[in-house]
């Protein structure tokens, strides 16, 4: 055992043995009383947490026990099944790598939910936690620059970064009012996307409030939508193929949920996100500022960072590598090659922007994530190049998930204006918002190589937009 192992193991033993959560004074019963878990609401499942850390973890893992112990199920096939590699491999990376990185606050979170999961009877330990907030960045990120310090050998093809997510920003003379709105949808694989459905209200005693999207289990939102109480909104879409990892930085999601707490301004989020930058899970952040008016984009590679600002325009996301020096030094992305999903994406976009200058608004932003057309053939067509994000639909066997097994697509969206971020809401769908839903059966009948995920793939219907709203009960 190394020595940094050593420390962390130390670190796990002294949390542990605080029950039922790190550092709390009340009984658990008093602890839950803080919290709340609402009926769910069209797909959505809202979830109120309150309180120091390892209560708010205590609560999350108590609240949502069943469903993080299926989601780690989720995960740790879906990277075995991509990356030829077994869950001791990604517990052993959260240990080694990671955990020593984060800092106490979300030390203590990650134990609460440990513990909370315990008083359920379920039993994953610190490490499945770690390794399942860190999904994202493990598999097509660390694993590719662990396979790179491996003595010459036959190793399988490392995962390749997916393409993930389309998002837009915009404010001044582009919005119907003049102020900010911001939309998102997440394309993930269905197997985990299909779970994509927690609406987090989160009252830190330290910090600000947070309103989000997320996963169980995960004390970020991963996909990325979520406002505050300081007015700060915020998302981002990915890097696609990206390379590049540092060891010795902060976890992304360890950055990622601090920046959702603690930033006030978008200079205070760009310091967040970019201080300790490990390089996992590149992305390019859309970031507003709700009393300034002002939006930003923070393009946040390894090697390269790039933040532009303004109060009078738009930022949109799918994917591509804005920063040509980051697209050649860190990436393998064509830049020119419309036919790509994210150049196509990015087209349409652009053509969304300029039809809808001066006229977008909520109801905008959710058309926009719906859109079905298809840029480099002008038509309707609902594929992997069109907004609405049908992988699934793709008639070229062209996939943007990792690896290409095509089981993949836009699984919910978002979108809120600056008036809903300052009453802590947004409008969010379950759901693909183009073409037929998604049937399980139907898929797998046509794609009888994916059987693998039969046991936990289920059909998903396409929602109705649902405004969801912070519990009012956290002041």
């Amino acid at each position: 055992m190394t020595f940094r192992s050593v420390i962390a193991a130390l670190a796990v033993a002294l949390l542990s043995t605080i029950q039922p959560a790190a550092g709390a004074t009340d009984s658990p019963e008093a602890i839950l009383r803080k919290a709340a878990r609402k009926p769910m609401q069209n797909g959505w499942i809202q979830i109120h947490l309150e309180g120091s850390p390892s209560e708010i973890g205590y609560q999350h893992g108590n609240l949502l026990s069943k469903e993080i112990a299926e989601l780690q199920r989720i995960i740790a096939l879906e990277l075995e099944h991509d990356t030829k590699k077994d869950w001791d491999f990604f517990r052993k990376a959260a240990e080694e790598v990671l955990w020593p990185k984060v800092e106490t606050e979300y030390r203590e979170e990650l134990q609460g939910i440990v513990n909370g999961l315990k008083s359920k009877g379920v039993a994953l330990d610190i490490w499945d936690v770690v390794a399942l907030n860190a999904f994202l960045e493990l598999g097509p990120y660390y694993v590719p620059y662990w396979e790179k310090k491996q003595p010459d050998g036959d190793h399988p093809k490392p995962v390749s970064v997916p393409e993930r997510c389309s998002a837009f920003i915009a404010t001044g003379d582009y919005t119907k009012d003049g102020k900010i709105v911001m939309g998102h949808n997440a394309w993930t694989g269905y197997l985990d996307g299909q779970r994509w459905n927690i609406a987090f209200d989160i009252v830190p005693e330290r910090g600000n409030r947070i309103f989000m999207d997320g996963l169980p289990g995960v004390i970020h939102s991963a996909d990325d939508f979520g406002v505050n109480s300081a007015g700060m909104m915020i998302t981002e879409t990915t890097i696609s193929q990206f390379s590049g990892f540092d060891p010795e930085g902060i976890p992304e999601f360890a950055r990622a949920r601090k920046a959702m707490q603690y930033s006030n301004s978008i200079d205070e989020f760009a310091q967040i996100m970019s201080e300790g930058n490990n390089g996992g899970y590149a992305n390019n952040w859309l970031v507003g500022d709700t009393k300034t008016g002002e939006i930003a984009s923070l393009e946040l590679g390894l090697k390269n960072v790039t933040l532009r600002r303004t109060i009078d325009g738009y930022f949109v996301g799918s994917n591509f590598p804005v920063n040509e020096k980051l697209a050649e030094e860190e990436t393998a992305f064509p830049m020119k090659d419309r036919s790509v999903s994210a150049n196509a994406r990015r087209i349409r976009w652009e053509q969304l922007m300029a039809e809808w200058k001066g006229k977008i608004d909520v109801k905008a932003g959710q058309r926009f994530l719906g859109d079905a057309v298809d840029s480099f053939t002008g038509k309707a067509d609902p594929n992997e190049r069109t907004l609405c994000g049908r992988i699934d639909f793709s008639p070229r066997g062209i996939v943007s998930w990792m690896p290409p097994y095509g089981l993949a697509g836009a699984v919910q969206n978002k979108v809120a204006d600056a008036a809903m971020a300052k009453q802590m809401t947004f409008t969010g769908a379950i759901g693909t918002q183009c073409g037929a839903p998604f049937q399980a059966a139907r898929y797998l009948a046509r794609h009888p190589e994916n059987t693998w995920a039969r046991p936990y793939l289920k059909d998903m219907p396409a929602r109705p937009w649902t405004t969801l709203r912070a519990d009012p009960k956290g002041k």
